[in-house]
């Protein structure tokens, strides 16, 4: 009360004003703001609040989030680190739903939408889920998850009826039967969103997906694994609300593919396997086309260029460097509306057969000149000069996402360092809040680093990969980057106690994650990050078993130690894998 009080005593407005306004206050960092002014508005902004986001779930507990947030109606929850996409982290590491999915069974009455990325969920989860939220949950997704089967899935299809969205994509699925799509087909009226996309399930009925779009005159998105075009004729023609299509598969002689049509009100569409002989299936709609996912389509950058010059509204592009420098020049002179655009590596033996499939300073110059509104740039790059970047850093104003990686090919790259253009490129592109530099040694020096950290005012994820050259270029980074929170590197040369200093640098910093540094005997120069709340991790160097397939089959590969450090609220966790060192600085100096 008294400081209700005294707030409303310097002029602040009543709570039913900000009971009104807080509503409308949706960016997270503004209702963090809002929630520190005062008692009375941290109460409000705790029983206002309707979606959380966490971005490790070991950070906090489920308990001490259903306390102050009772009121959700959606949380997304976040497991393993990104890296784990990647192979680098034991598939055994952590990040089990488990403890989650109990509190919201027991708690979270309100929950209608749960987003879990990366991590593992196990049948059992599903079941209780289906049980205990099977009319309330409406949004389900399961995003590059494991541990579950389709047994699992079976559970929801059966008792979640008004679910709007599923979502399964780049999930490790143990697929037993089809049956959990046919369950769905049958039970669910409401279904706008499905998606299965690369989770390789192949006992998928195409009459399933037919009665799905039969009974679900709401679904607009549909995004499946392999299945065969000329099965989904019936479905595409009972789809007509459908928005967005991937997926499916070619396995006939083209000419067959004449008498497909695809609904006429497509805009994001992304053919797997489709070859130029099926392209022509896409030209009557391709005038169109907003989003196009080509990441996996047999097309050369011959038939890329035939292909977007025939999309002029194309704001998404999805696909690998084999659209090379001149697929990228017809997409500066055609696509004027481009505003994300992800180029993915490419099979090296594709490369090697179509010279003309590589991205280089070349493309990178003339998409910057031609496709002023992009916003998001991912690329992989056989060539890079500092020209380049500084005329992205020029022409890309509204640039928020950039990102870029130089593959590790025989070919010299005669313009490294490249300290100027990152410097050119970060002075000029304000708006930049994500950004990754990957490159060889000697791609950037100390100084360039220092750059980074002077001019990336606003960034609050970054990853870095072989930059600098020394412990000093890390910490004049670390002078810098006000904004910071999440800070990922691989291939550095910095001393573990260089990094320990340099996190206490970053006043924003929340996670930390570094694989291939210099590492002591001990560990113990990391104990200079030690600080309340602050939870350190060693995968010491080694080999590492990964998950290699969907059928939990694990690979053997060799990788440096990693340290990963990130602030959490719930103490330090206790199901560590024996790959895992947890570094406690306390229980260890008093051991």
């Amino acid at each position: 009360m008294e400081d209700r009080n005294v707030y409303r005593a310097i002029g602040g407005m009543p709570d039913t004003v900000l009971e009104c306004v807080i509503q409308y206050i949706h960016d997270s960092r503004d209702r963090d703001a809002v929630s520190l002014v005062c008692r009375r508005w941290y109460e409000i902004d705790a029983t206002t609040r309707k979606h959380i986001t966490i971005a490790l779930c070991y950070t906090t507990t489920p308990t001490q989030l259903w306390k102050r947030f009772r009121h959700l109606e959606s949380l997304k929850l976040k497991g393993k680190p990104r890296a784990a996409m990647f192979n680098l982290i034991p598939e055994d590491w952590g990040g089990y739903v488990t403890p989650w999915v109990e509190e919201i069974a027991r708690s979270f009455t309100c929950l209608k939408a749960l987003h879990f990325r990366r991590m593992i969920v196990r049948d059992s989860d599903l079941e209780l889920l289906s049980q205990s939220r099977a009319r309330a949950l409406q949004v389900l997704k399961l995003d590059k998850c494991s541990g579950f089967s389709t047994d699992g899935l079976l559970h929801i299809s059966r008792s979640c009826r008004n679910l709007r969205t599923l979502f399964l994509e780049e999930s490790k699925i143990i697929e037993k039967d089809g049956e959990w799509l046919h369950e769905l087909a049958l039970n669910n009226t409401v279904l706008e969103t499905l998606n299965f996309y690369i989770a390789e399930l192949t006992k998928v009925r195409f009459q399933d997906l037919e009665l799905i779009a039969r009974n679900c005159r709401s679904l607009v998105s549909m995004k499946i694994s392999d299945c065969e075009i000329l099965d989904l004729v019936g479905f595409f023609h009972v789809a007509a609300a459908l928005e967005e299509f991937g997926g499916g598969s070619f396995n006939e002689q083209p000419e067959r593919y004449s008498a497909v049509s695809l609904p006429r009100k497509l805009y994001r569409l992304g053919l797997t396997y489709m070859g130029r002989n099926e392209m022509p299936i896409v030209f009557p709609l391709a005038s169109i086309l907003r989003k196009l996912d080509l990441l996996f389509a047999f097309l050369d950058t011959e038939d890329h260029c035939l292909l977007i010059q025939r999309c002029p509204n194309l704001e998404v592009l999805e696909t690998r460097n084999v659209i090379g420098d001149r697929g990228l020049e017809v997409l500066a002179r055609c696509c004027k509306r481009l505003r994300r655009l992800r180029i993915e590596r490419g099979a090296d033996e594709q490369e090697m057969e179509d010279e003309e499939g590589v991205v280089s300073q070349r493309g990178l110059i003339s998409l910057a000149q031609g496709c002023l509104e992009l916003e998001y740039l991912a690329v992989y790059v056989s060539d890079i000069t500092n020209a380049s970047l500084e005329c992205i850093g020029s022409y890309l104003k509204n640039l928020c996402d950039f990102r870029l990686v130089l593959l590790d090919r025989e070919e010299t790259i005669t313009d490294l360092p490249l300290d100027n253009g990152v410097l050119a490129l970060l002075r000029g592109c304000h708006k930049i809040r994500r950004f990754a530099l990957y490159l060889r040694p000697g791609g950037l020096t100390d100084l360039g680093l220092c750059y980074i950290g002077r001019y990336s005012l606003n960034v609050r994820w970054m990853l870095l990969g072989y930059v600098g050259e020394s412990d000093a270029g890390l910490l004049a980074f670390s002078r810098g980057c006000p904004s910071l929170q999440k800070l990922e590197m691989r291939g550095c040369c910095f001393s573990e106690h260089a990094l320990a200093i340099a996190v206490l640098q970053l006043t924003s910093l929340r996670y930390l994650w570094v694989q291939g540094y210099r590492a002591s005997a001990t560990g113990h120069d990391l104990f200079a990050m030690a600080r309340p709340f602050w939870n350190i991790e060693i995968i010491p160097s080694g080999r590492l078993r990964v998950a290699a397939d969907p059928l939990g089959e694990t690979v053997v590969a060799e990788h440096p130690a990693q340290i990963l450090a990130y602030y959490s609220l719930a103490g330090q966790r206790t199901d560590f894998p024996d790959t895992v060192i947890p570094l406690d600085p306390s229980s260890l100096l008093t051991s």
